[in-house]
């Protein structure tokens, strides 16, 4: 291992981790050194089941937004959207220029171009192996292959040495496009001034062997396109997977077949990686999806968006028979060229069974190998630890499972088990002259967002929950406040509380316990609106929970006449 001498009285380095560590998405960290920070990546998370009605989960702004002078870049290293899907949500707060790939900068633009917050940044293409001043830091970009083309690990040359942060990779021997992960860049950094510590990607930390190349996806898919000749095949993938798109698109032309993008992320990006060169897609094998029915089902490929089952999604569209422009049928084969990401899993299961419903062929990565992960697996992982040979380890990218896996491939590559630091959401690190230690938490809730009426807070999707599982009680009570009686009900409604037939002696039951209650405070001198309505709360609440051991949402409302 590489030694720390060197940094002497230096300043030290804090790494501030907003998301990505203990889940799949959100990912956000800052690295500061005396006052100035880099952001790495702005990402958003998509809902679990239990968030109800939640569109997105964006990382926690909260410590950010008091330094937000100091903010000198943000740094991209690709494209998903689990690592640039809340730029827009963060423009809207903060001034700083974005760095990272053409294709990055090229997927990122258009959520940002939605939003009207170009204005708030500049984007800056850098390129393999370049270094850029970016506040503190000298940032060199580094190639690594991943399932988006043109991601990058990050060594920052600090004070403190040099921070190697891997980004979202594997080791792909034979990628699509020949761009290979910079072993030999990394190992030069190795064996020279060493790496400080290395920042990992965990997310396939528990899975044994090598993660498959890329290409081998293309062989499953050719296959398959002879296998269902005379059929129409709809392929789903990720819009941002420009490799997968290539070899689908490979495939369905060496068969003869057209190429019809469907989703409105799908157009934009084929046409985006066409014009930069990264998709090699001729004009004359693409059609308008409105012109699918002019072709034989045997002469087109859908290439849609949607694999994650996302409900508003093009092939969700298409399971719930609601497209405007295909319906699935018999003579359909659907091709999911993809895997669920954890949380997916029962919306992608949905849309599966609701198109083998309307009589298509389903064929997903649990049949066939149509997927590669994106991922470094162990043995891949072990040998990018053996050519780097850092001094300090913290696995970053992952479920905390994946986070202890990791650290416990590291010890046994040779990292002293008192070197690797395992941190969460929150957690800030300070790398100085002694090596890394935990220095303190900072907020990084989870922040929910619906629809374009802004945040959600926990406080409300609780009441979600409790609406969904339990129903709502209301109870309204009508008094005059002067002279202390009730002129007026209680009325009792509930919604999804009890059966209506069961209701009637219930609800009577609790309607008169609100009336006693409420009167015994009246007779008490009690005329405070907001006190009476506690009052209705814990009465109906009380007699609800002796009734029917149920908890439902309990709404008070106290009218004054």
């Amino acid at each position: 291992m590489t030694s720390g001498s060197g940094v002497g009285s230096a300043p030290p380095v804090t790494v501030t981790f907003l998301g990505g560590l203990g889940e799949i998405g959100r990912n956000c960290a800052a690295l500061e050194c005396e006052g100035r920070i880099v952001l790495l990546d702005c990402g958003l998370m998509f809902p679990d089941d239990d968030m109800l009605g939640v569109d997105l989960v964006l990382p926690d702004f909260t410590w950010l937004r008091e330094r937000a002078d100091a903010i000198d870049g943000v740094i991209l290293t690709h494209g998903h959207e689990d690592h640039v899907g809340s730029l827009s949500y963060f423009l809207r707060e903060f001034r700083a220029p974005l760095y990272g790939s053409e294709l990055t900068l090229g997927l990122a633009r258009g959520r940002i171009e939605e939003a009207g917050l170009l204005g708030a940044t500049s984007l800056n293409v850098v390129r393999d192996g370049e270094r850029h001043r970016i506040g503190p830091f000298d940032c060199e970009f580094l190639p690594v292959t991943h399932s988006v083309p043109q991601g990058f690990a990050t060594a920052f040359h600090t004070p403190q040495g040099t921070i190697l942060h891997t980004g979202d990779f594997k080791l792909d021997l034979t990628p699509v496009d020949g761009r290979l992960t910079d072993l030999s860049r990394i190992g030069g950094l190795a064996s020279g001034e060493g790496i400080r510590l290395l920042l990992s990607d965990s997310t396939n930390a528990e899975e044994h062997g090598h993660a498959r190349s890329e290409r081998s996806v293309g062989a499953v898919l050719h296959g398959l396109f002879l296998e269902h000749t005379g059929r129409r095949i709809i392929t789903a993938c990720f819009a941002s997977h420009i490799h997968r798109i290539q070899q689908i698109a490979d495939a369905a032309r060496s068969v003869g077949r057209v190429i019809a993008p469907l989703g409105r992320s799908m157009r934009r990006n084929i046409a985006m990686a066409r014009e930069m060169g990264v998709l090699d897609l001729p004009e004359s094998s693409l059609i308008d999806v409105e012109d699918v029915d002019r072709f034989e089902p045997g002469q087109v490929c859908v290439v849609s968006t949607g694999s994650q089952g996302e409900p508003m999604s093009a092939l969700a569209l298409l399971g719930g028979n609601e497209n405007r422009w295909l319906k699935v049928g018999p003579s359909d084969t659907v091709i999911l060229s993809s895997h669920p990401i954890p949380g997916n899993e029962s919306a992608v299961s949905r849309v599966i069974d609701n198109l083998v419903r309307l009589g298509a062929d389903v064929v997903h990565s649990g049949i066939a190998d149509v997927h590669a992960s994106g991922h470094a697996k162990q043995e891949d992982l072990k040998l990018f630890l053996s050519v780097a040979r850092p001094e300090w380890f913290v696995p970053v990218h992952g479920e905390y499972r994946h986070l202890v896996a990791h650290s416990r491939l590291a010890v046994k590559m040779g990292v002293p088990s008192d070197r690797v630091v395992i941190a969460e959401d929150g957690d800030q690190l300070i790398l100085d002259t002694d090596g890394v230690r935990h220095r303190g938490r900072v907020p990084a809730e989870y922040v929910y967002v619906h629809g374009t009426i802004g945040d959600v807070s926990s406080g409300t999707l609780g009441e979600r929950r409790i609406l969904g599982q339990e129903g709502v009680v209301t109870a309204i009570v009508c008094v005059e406040p002067t002279s202390g009686v009730i002129v007026a009900g209680p009325e009792v409604a509930t919604r999804g509380w009890v059966e209506r037939e069961d209701s009637a002696e219930i609800v009577e039951a609790v309607t008169e316990r609100v009336r006693t209650n409420v009167a015994a405070a009246l007779r008490d001198g009690e005329r405070n609106r907001a006190s009476l309505e506690r009052v209705v709360r814990k009465a109906a609440g009380s007699a609800v929970s002796e009734l029917t051991r149920r908890r439902p949402m309990i709404v008070p409302v106290v009218i004054e006449a």
